[in-house]
């Protein structure tokens, strides 16, 4: 996937001009973040499991070396191997070797957003290998030559109408409009390539160093025939997803499907612990762990550790304004939202990314729905702190700073200008009291009026009431 984050403003005036994203995108805001809030409603001991659930994984983080080692022993011990990769190309040349082994022409694959970072897909293709999606959405975007735009709904940028055209340049078959035909025609063209594939490679939502187990939590089947049928099953997943034990596990699946599409649970939670035993019926006979760094162990011990809490489940992005408003290719890589604006830098460097955590309202609404309570407004603010100390930002909003500083520092010329500049702009804004124009904010106001002040400022509010409390 090519990096495009450099370009995210001039992406998000062409998304906002979008009909049809803008229409796919409604159907998001009445989706996922009402489907949560039910789920949520039901269950009250949910921000108890939250609190359990970040006191978790800040203990992993912090013996992250032992549990993986753990993981691999127990891997081993299965009949397992594991493959350690540092960067994308040591993870991309790994499974081309285990596929080469195996003589492999096609494989399947299961969602993976960690593949699509180390840009898997065209890599097997240009080494003689056909990597086919077999997530719905997944396997919609490669008929198309697409992205994902979402970390667990893919093809959400598009409409039923972009799918029914993608069937019947591909598939030769009439359009149809109707959602159950095309999932049968989905169904029957996956059908032969899950028979046929010589290898399969799924993701992971999380490694269970107790048992040296790989789960998959999924809403469809192909996720278990990837990893069933296949004689190979390879297992591509980053460092943090481990979690000490089965029972571990479980707390976060109490959360992760209820913060992602509102279900208690997913459909499909599927533990693979290696390859299959002589009494097994079936199973693959070749198991194999490709765990990819790519940058993560260099946030552990940083003011980023926090961010290596993700669960993946999309919560911050599903009630994202900015999101919502934009989609996700806009963001020009694999993570899109709020995650994405603060894992993206740390993949990519700031220098391409400094626009991600710039593209915030700081809202917090992500922190607030995030079941591991990572406090995504503040890992964005420390990215614009680099961005400045770097002298990446405009040289308008470096010197904007400079003069706020020197304001802000010298208090009573302070509250003498914010008086000044709240008085001309009431003037400004006449009667209406809004402000169709004004100078340094084309950026609000060329969008939105904006509401001129009203009564008295924060100090003048402040002060009064501290007097009152004296005379209580």
């Amino acid at each position: 996937m090519d990096i495009k984050s450099p370009e995210f403003k001039q992406s998000a005036r062409i998304a906002l001009q979008d009909a049809n994203l803008q229409k796919a995108l409604g159907n998001l805001k009445a989706g996922f973040p009402g489907k949560r809030a039910s789920a949520v409603a039901r269950m009250p001991e949910f921000d108890a499991l939250r609190d359990q659930a970040r006191d978790l994984k800040n203990h992993i983080l912090e013996h992250l070396d032992l549990y993986l080692e753990a993981f691999e022993a127990r891997v081993v011990e299965n009949g397992g191997q594991v493959h350690w990769c540092r960067t994308s190309e040591d993870a991309r040349q790994t499974i081309l070797q285990i596929c080469r082994e195996q003589n492999a022409k096609t494989v399947t694959k299961g969602k993976s957003m960690v593949t699509e970072e180390i840009n898997l897909n065209e890599y097997l293709e240009e080494h003689g290998v056909q990597p086919v999606e077999t997530d719905l959405g997944e396997y919609i975007l490669q008929l198309r030559g697409d992205h994902p735009s979402h970390i667990i709904a893919p093809a959400i940028h598009l409409n039923l109408e972009d799918v029914s055209e993608a069937f019947h340049e591909h598939h030769h078959r009439p359009k149809s409009d109707d959602p159950a035909v095309l999932m049968a025609e989905a169904r029957e063209m996956l059908r032969k390539q899950f028979a046929a594939a010589d290898v399969g490679i799924t993701g992971a939502n999380f490694l269970v160093a107790e048992t040296g187990s790989t789960l998959i939590a999924t809403n469809e089947g192909n996720g278990d025939l990837t990893q069933i049928l296949p004689k190979t099953h390879i297992v591509v997943s980053s460092i943090e997803k481990v979690v000490p034990t089965l029972e571990d596990m479980s707390l976060f699946l109490r959360l992760l499907a209820r913060s992602a599409t509102g279900q208690e649970f997913t459909v499909y939670n599927t533990l693979s612990s290696g390859n299959r035993r002589p009494d097994d019926q079936d199973g693959p006979e070749n198991f194999h762990v490709v765990l990819v760094d790519n940058g993560r162990s260099d946030m552990v011990g940083t003011e980023f550790q926090e961010m290596l809490r993700c669960i993946r489940c999309s919560a911050c992005m599903n009630h994202c304004p900015v999101y919502g408003a934009v989609g996700g290719h806009s963001y020009g890589w694999v993570y899109p939202g709020p995650m994405g604006s603060v894992l993206t830098p740390q993949m990519i460097g700031i220098e391409k990314a400094a626009l991600l955590p710039n593209a915030s309202t700081f809202c917090g609404k992500c922190e607030e729905v995030c079941p591991v309570r990572i406090p995504l407004p503040k890992l964005m603010r420390h990215w614009r702190e680099k961005e400045f100390e770097k002298h990446l930002s405009p040289k308008a909003v470096r010197w904007g700073l400079g003069g706020w500083a020197f304001f802000a520092t010298r208090p009573g010329l302070y509250r003498w200008a914010s008086a000044g500049a709240s008085r001309f702009m009431r003037l400004l804004g006449g009667r209406k009291g809004k402000i169709r124009k004004l100078p340094l904010a084309g950026g609000w106001t060329d969008h939105r009026d904006m509401p001129t002040p009203t009564g008295k400022t924060f100090m003048q509010q402040w002060n009064e009431r501290q007097q009152q409390e004296k005379q209580r």
